[in-house]
């Protein structure tokens, strides 16, 4: 948007939350071509083409949703359309998502130079939100391939699945080959991990220009201690539903991963790496003792609304089945204990839409070992953040900087996630003191339930805005999908 006014848009009555600031500031703010232009104090209405009342709220810069999972359980195009719309109305305003090769997604495999494209030209004009991927490295033809994924697709993060070695998305599994569709002679395991950050740590070196924001994330949880009490839980039938999930892949086993995990990226000197959805006391234990004995590696720790919303006991049953799995209060509570100390990185949502008849069994809907893995929760993120942070204490500025500036940074989207001049102006504004309860009926996801029903929440996202126009205002998604492939560094 052009005019011959100064600004395109202006606005006013709001509280300002920089993630770098030491408090909320008073102050309009002005966007001109899709950009922050000026951030002051009174800045004229008549020096505006437009101007928008921000009721005196709380203006974040827009949430930068760094784990995502579009078309894992649908088609990319259709679950691009309905699920970034629920993006957009949590105040999302870039989408980073997993992508792989093999069973989910497109069920294919094969080499990403042929796979990617693909998936971008499913993705191109879906979006209502930014986006860009994360890609996994399968066997050792994607190791080879990653130069080119960097430098030509500008994909600058990628990911290893450890629990892969045995397991599918839900459980056992004996037919990992076909289900990773990779050859009889490859293997998913600890020396194809190794391998991955060898082929990430040359490609670093490869382009310096850029290393700082290469990274490679982890799903961690070891895949022979799952296995192992998964039949003794089964084999027991004593626990049901989450409980049994929880202690089917317990604890220790994220702990075990993350040793294993800073290990290797010490052996090989992968100097950036994201443990991503920590959900439990002893995976934070272990992270934080990670970080101590490698200082030189430069961690990042993840956690998950999911995680910090939900414990064993939710009445949404098998609904909240989620790798790794929700966990009993005491976890949760010390997960919220070292986001309020600065120890983790980041929150995001994990988001994998699963529609209800997909999700459950249709003849045995409580049994949690036929219920497949994942939910959605990107629409709730910014606003459980918001209702449950202020409780407990946490400030708004260091809220910005868990949804929005560290995951931006980290994943090379510098001109995202702070309300600065010559960024991108994505903003959303959030009512801190409005009270609400959570309805699957009321998103704009096509998943039809949602873990966190009957949660109440003290905080609701109202409105946001995308490169300076609204894409979410008054309980409604507006316009068309407008979101762009992100190209990292951007």
């Amino acid at each position: 948007m052009s005019t011959n006014k100064e600004y395109d848009l202006l606005i006013k009555n709001i509280g300002v939350v920089a993630p770098n600031a030491d408090s909320v500031a008073d102050a309009d703010i002005a966007i001109k071509d899709g950009k922050f232009v000026k951030i002051a104090a009174d800045i004229p209405a008549d020096a505006a083409a437009e101007v928008y009342d921000g009721q005196n709220r709380l203006a974040f810069p827009g949430v930068v949703d760094a784990h995502m999972h579009t078309g894992i359980y649908a088609p990319l195009n259709e679950d691009a359309k309905t699920e970034s719309r629920a993006a957009a109305m949590g105040g999302v305003t870039t989408s980073l998502n997993y992508m792989r090769t093999g069973g989910y997604y497109l069920n294919k495999g094969g080499p990403y130079r042929d796979f990617f494209p693909e998936v971008l030209e499913l993705s191109e004009g879906n979006f209502h939100v930014d986006y860009a991927y994360h890609l996994a490295p399968m066997d050792r033809h994607h190791i080879a391939e990653i130069p080119e994924l960097i430098e030509k697709f500008g994909v600058t993060s990628f990911k290893i699945f450890m629990f892969y070695g045995s397991h599918g998305l839900h459980g056992r599994s004996t037919n990992q080959h076909e289900f990773l569709m990779i050859d009889k002679e490859e293997r998913y395991d600890f020396a194809h991990f190794e391998f991955v950050m060898r082929g990430i740590r040359a490609a670093m070196a490869q382009y310096p220009d850029k290393a700082d924001q290469i990274s490679l994330s982890l799903h961690c949880e070891t895949a022979e201690i799952m296995a192992a009490y998964t039949k003794i839980v089964e084999d027991e039938g004593k626990l049901k539903g989450l409980h049994a999930y929880n202690a089917a892949r317990p604890p220790h086993s994220e702990g075990l991963a993350i040793f294993i995990a800073s290990y290797l990226a010490n052996e090989t000197d992968m100097a950036n790496i994201n443990l991503l959805h920590l959900t439990s006391r002893k995976a934070v234990d272990a992270a934080m003792q990670m970080a101590a004995v490698f200082p030189h590696i430069n961690f990042r720790r993840e956690v998950t609304i999911g995680h910090l919303m939900l414990d064993v006991d939710a009445e949404t049953g098998c609904m909240a089945k989620v790798n790794p799995p929700i966990r009993p209060r005491e976890d949760v509570e010390y997960l919220w204990e070292h986001l309020l100390k600065g120890n983790l990185s980041w929150v995001c949502s994990d988001h994998a839409c699963c529609k209800h008849e997909m999700k459950v069994d249709g003849e045995n809907p409580t049994d949690i070992w036929l219920a497949k893995s994942g939910f959605g929760g990107t629409e709730y993120l910014m606003s459980a953040l918001v209702s449950e942070g202020q409780k407990r204490g946490m400030s708004y500025n260091q809220m910005a900087q868990l949804a929005c500036y560290n995951p931006a940074r980290r994943y090379g989207l510098n001109q995202k996630g702070d309300i600065a001049e010559g960024l991108d102006a994505d903003l959303v504004l959030v009512d801190s003191a409005e009270t609400w309860t959570v309805r699957a009926e009321e998103s704009e996801s096509q998943q039809g339930y949602t873990p966190f029903e009957g949660q109440e929440l003290g905080a609701r996202v109202k409105t946001t805005f995308l490169r300076g126009s609204r894409i979410y205002d008054n309980g409604e998604v507006i316009g068309g999908p407008g979101g762009k492939f992100l190209r990292r560094p951007y």
